[in-house]
Order: C-alpha cells, then structure tokens, then sequence
C-alpha cells in the first residue's frame, strides 16, 4: 500500500468512527448537553410538518419559519423516496449519504497532481465539530452543491454555475461561490449558465407547486437574532441597563426592545458594504490561480456570515465545507482563516446545545461564548479579505495586469485566464 492509499483509507476509516460517534449523539439528543431534544425536533416536527404541505402541491406561505426558497423544498421533500422509513430516519440517512458524497468529492480532488488530501482531512475531521447539528439540518446538502460547484468549475463552468444556482435555490448564499472566476469567457459562461438554470429550475416550481415566492414575505419581518453580531452587542448591552429581551419569532430566539431595529439597519448596512468590498477587489484584482476561485468563496461567504442578522450554528457548516474546498489546492491563501474558522465552530457547539440556556438568558457565560466565536468569525472574514486582496494584486515591477496560473491550476481556457 503507497503513501496515498494509506492516507484513503486513513480518511475512510476516519469518517466511519466520526460519523458513528455523531449517530450517537443524535440517538441521545434528549440528555441536558445535547439540547434536550431541540436538535433533532427541527426534523421530526418541523421539516415532517412542511414535508406534509409540500406533498400536497403548496409552499406553506402563510407560515411564518417558511423563510427559504423554493429549492428548499425539494430537499425537504426527498426523504419521502425512501420507503420504510420513517421521515427522520430517511433524512439522517439521506444527510449522511450527502456527507459521503462531499467527502469522496474532496478526496478526489485531492489526489489530482499538485492538489492536497488536507481538504478532505479538514471536512471529515471538523464536521463532527457541531456534534449532531449536521444531521438534522439540510445545510450539509447545500453545501454540497456550493463545494461541486467549485470542484468541477475546472472541467467544466456550464456545471459549475448549474450548481450554483441550484445551491442558490435551496438556500441563497451558493450564488456567491461565483464571484471568483477568472474574468472574460469562463465568467460569462458560469454566470450564463448559472442563470439559466436557475430561471428554468424557478420556472418548474412555479409550475409544480403554489407560492413560490412565500418565503420573501417571510424573510423581510427577521430581527436581530441572539447568536449574531449584532444580538451579542445587545447581550452585552442588558449587563449596562438595556431593557430589551429575549422573544421566541421567526424560527430563532432574537432580541427585541429600544434599538434593535437601528441595529438590524446597521446589519443590512454593513452586508451592503461588504459586497461593494468584494465588487472592488473583483474590478481591482490582476492575477488568478486555480484557488482563487475557492479563496473568494470562502472570503464571501464569511463576509455575509459575519454581518448577517442572524448566525445560526448551521451556518458553520457552510464555512467548513468552503475551507475543505480551499484547502485541496496547495495555494491557497486561506490557511489561517481556516484554523480559525475550525476554533469558531468548536466554540459554536458549546454555545448550541451544550450553553444554550445561557446564551438566551444573556448571562456573562453565554456573552463570553458569543463574543468570542464571533470575534473568530469577524477575524477570520478580515483576514480572509486582506490575503485575498493581497494574493490577486499585480506582481511587483509589473505595470500591466496578468494571470500567472500556478501547477494546481484549474483547467480553463487560456484566454479565460487573462485580464479583460
């Protein structure tokens, strides 16, 4: 057995016992540590419910935790191809396999010449991170598709902007794994292609079921939840005499009170801004590598994350999933935004379900857990910004923009690889 099979099989071996120790857990969801049944109940209670209305050829427009589109629902829906199973049954089953599928995904990119196994290492080894989260949220199937995306953006763009735009319909933010292809023809046909496929796949739903759309009703009442930046400025503002507090709406435990819509308007402001930042590194940048792409996504998607109202602890399996997809290319510049974002998904676990309790009671315990896995993610989307920018400014003692392709590159046209 060589060195790379040994490092297979390693990895194969690794996510047996990972992925078994996460079944346990969720099998012992209802003991005081692990959220007392709150973790699984999503699934059983909550996706069953929806499942029940989607089988009947509606979104559930006039429920207001329906804040997703319409992709969502196909993902919802699909455990109910598994016969003899039960709803929650099907879904953990079907979340696993998809797990699998990202693992083998990375593995395989990989092995490639000039590529590495420490993505697949990473994905493996920092899923279990959020203990059982992942298998009872369908943000590990929308990951895969923001992570294919990228991974066969070198062989082919037409597919690689079809799962983005997929991804996109099940839940937004896969658009943005699009912002860092190469300029000229492989950015057009990305985006072509990710728009097509994403006006054909809404067209589909429209035909198939009633109220589309319900979800942005839904989406425009959201406050400032407990667990973002923002709510943790509010949490630690109830220690200084605030008199907001804490209301069960919209799906997610959130502040209200005195000013917390100014600072839900300064969330919004901010993510406005943080998409001008990355319009201007796009107009400005001069030189691509084959992790560029990944590095951007990683970049963006951090940058929504972080000044997003709301950070559920799921949300850190899109980050993982992104910094696995970094990590394949042994060029990366987002190495350290990686460590980060493992030591703020660790941290994420004891927030939710572990300290729950003292998260939502705004308690010193639970502002200390909330300052500091969010002071990881605000230091990791800076840093990853700054690398990037850094990483993509023309070479010194070069006055005209390049690309200078490094040995992992991705395949891609030569004149894709040139400065419009």
């Amino acid at each position: 057995m060589n060195r790379r099979q040994f490092s297979l099989v390693s990895l194969a071996a690794a996510w047996l016992v990972t992925r078994a120790l996460m079944l346990w857990l969720l099998a012992h969801d209802t003991e005081p540590l692990l959220g007392r049944g709150a973790v699984a109940r999503e699934v059983w209670r909550l996706y069953f419910h929806w499942y029940g209305v989607l089988s009947h050829g509606a979104f559930p427009a006039n429920d207001t935790l329906w804040q997703y589109p319409p992709g969502a629902g196909a993902v919802l829906a699909s455990p109910g191809l598994l016969p003899g199973l039960t709803y929650f049954q099907a879904f953990v089953a079907l979340t696993l396999t998809t797990d699998a599928l990202v693992t083998a995904a990375l593995a395989r990119a990989g092995t490639r010449p000039g590529r590495s196994l420490l993505g697949a290492a990473l994905w493996t080894g920092g899923l279990p991170l959020l203990l059982h989260i992942p298998l009872a949220r369908y943000d590990v199937q929308v990951t895969a598709l923001a992570v294919i995306s990228l991974l066969t953006l070198n062989r082919s763009t037409r597919a690689g902007g079809a799962f983005a735009a997929l991804g996109a319909l099940v839940k937004v933010w896969p658009a943005l794994v699009l912002l860092g292809t190469p300029r000229g023809r492989t950015t057009r046909s990305a985006w072509t292609w990710a728009g097509a496929t994403g006006v054909l796949s809404l067209g589909l739903f429209a035909a198939s079921f009633n109220n589309p759309l319900a979800f942005l009703r839904q989406q425009g009442g959201r406050g400032v939840q407990i667990e973002s930046l923002g709510g943790t400025a509010l949490s630690l503002a109830r220690h200084a005499g605030w008199p907001g507090r804490v209301r069960y709406q919209y799906g997610a435990m959130e502040l209200v009170g005195p000013y917390v819509s100014a600072v839900a308007t300064v969330s919004l402001a901010l993510t406005a801004s943080a998409f001008a930042l990355l319009l201007l590194w796009r107009v400005r940048a001069r030189r691509w590598t084959g992790a560029t792409p990944f590095d951007t996504a990683l970049c963006a998607v951090l940058l929504f994350t972080v000044t997003s109202r709301v950070i559920s602890p799921q949300y850190m399996i899109w980050l993982v999933g992104l910094a696995a997809v970094c990590l394949t290319s042994r060029h990366t510049v987002q190495r350290p935004v990686a460590a980060l974002v493992l030591a703020a998904t660790s941290v994420s676990a004891v927030a939710y379900p572990a300290l729950y309790g003292e998260v939502v009671g705004c308690t010193w315990t639970g502002c200390l857990l909330m300052l500091v896995r969010n002071g990881l993610l605000a230091t990791a989307a800076v840093l990853s910004l700054a690398r990037l920018w850094r990483s993509t400014r023309p070479a010194s003692g070069r006055s005209t923009p390049v690309s200078e392709p490094r040995p992992d590159s991705v395949r891609l046209p030569h004149r894709a690889l040139t400065a419009s």
